[in-house]
């Protein structure tokens, strides 16, 4: 039989204290992880009611041509994005970026409402002529093949 001395049963305490505290400090990591995670939805999962109504995400497709919407009286613009399969509306108060135009590659930064619209905190437009996001241009093209 082993029998634990003062000494043994002190290191026991000391190394459960550090690994309770290391499985405490790694979970508070990952949920923080978690919860600051923007997932990428296309128009056509979001019609098909994939994305989620309570968090922030991230949109992207095209903006669809003739649907920009300035207020006269306010920095707040519609517009419609688009993967030319579905389309959803995107509201924004601020000032669009200088390569924001329609018939272009974006990506929103925001939150679904429950009436369909998808209201922005930020909006990116693509670099050059050249670049895409991935996540736009892969969306595209699934949504393009029958």
């Amino acid at each position: 039989m082993i029998t634990m001395t003062q000494t043994h049963k002190k290191r026991l305490g000391i190394v459960l204290l550090i690994v309770l505290g290391i499985s405490t400090t790694v979970a508070l990591a990952l949920t923080a992880f978690n919860e600051n995670m923007l997932y990428f939805f296309s128009p056509t999962q979001i019609v098909a009611g994939e994305a989620p109504t309570d968090r922030m995400i991230r949109i992207g497709g095209m903006v669809k041509k003739d649907s920009l919407q300035r207020a006269s009286d306010s920095l707040q613009v519609t517009f419609d994005v688009t993967d030319y399969a579905h389309t959803i509306p995107v509201e924004y108060t601020g000032i669009l970026p200088d390569l924001f135009r329609e018939e272009q590659g974006i990506v929103a930064i925001g939150q679904m409402q429950a009436d369909g619209r998808f209201v922005a905190k930020e909006v990116l437009a693509k670099h050059d002529e050249n670049y895409m996001p991935p996540e736009v241009a892969d969306a595209l093209k699934t949504a393009q093949t029958p």
